[in-house]
């Protein structure tokens, strides 16, 4: 099988870390990695141009990695809270997923890529829940989730998420508030 040496410009699990030249097969390199934007060839010709990306990879990450310890102490006092409708078997209708919590963080001002968050599972069933937060190959975080069947009177949030510093209700909550007891009556 045809291999390829490439040098990563990005951490690439079980494969290597930024900067590393790593040999890895042709087909792999070339449907994955460098449409990703994750790695670039490794030729002869380009040798010192690679040397030099180390380096400039190097203070980059150095740079990224300030960035991604300022952002993990935003997040350390966030806890999102998500609502959703629940069927009579206590199961979500719309779980909470990745995406969902990626824009919540982004209603918040912190602007991650939803890559970068790993749940075990979508949340399908109220209860409280943790995801990963990878910032940085050394900056990990752990992020509080609860979610919640919809009409909680306890809760104060039915949009979506909440973060300590909440504010009131917009008025697209309170209609739900308003589709909510007219449903049950």
């Amino acid at each position: 099988m045809a291999t390829v040496e490439v040098l990563l410009k990005e951490d690439v699990e079980h494969l290597g870390r930024r900067g590393d030249i790593v040999r890895v097969k042709a087909g792999y390199a070339r449907n994955y990695l460098l449409p990703q934007n994750l790695a670039m060839l490794a030729t002869a010709s380009n040798v010192k141009a690679i040397e030099q990306e180390r380096q400039a990879l190097q203070r980059r990450e150095a740079r990224e990695r300030e960035a991604a310890k300022t952002v993990a102490e935003q997040l350390r006092e966030m806890h999102l809270r998500f609502q959703r409708k629940v069927s009579e078997q206590g199961v979500f209708y719309g779980s909470v997923t990745v995406q969902d919590i990626a824009q919540a963080l982004a209603q918040h001002g912190v602007n991650i890529e939803r890559r970068r968050i790993h749940l075990e599972a979508p949340i399908k069933e109220p209860g409280s829940y943790v995801a990963t937060v990878k910032l940085h190959r050394d900056v990990v975080i752990e992020l509080p989730i609860t979610a919640e069947a919809e009409g909680q009177p306890e809760r104060a949030d039915e949009s979506g998420a909440t973060a300590p510093d909440a504010e009131e209700p917009s008025s697209a909550e309170s209609s739900t508030e308003e589709l909510e007891s007219s449903e049950s009556e």
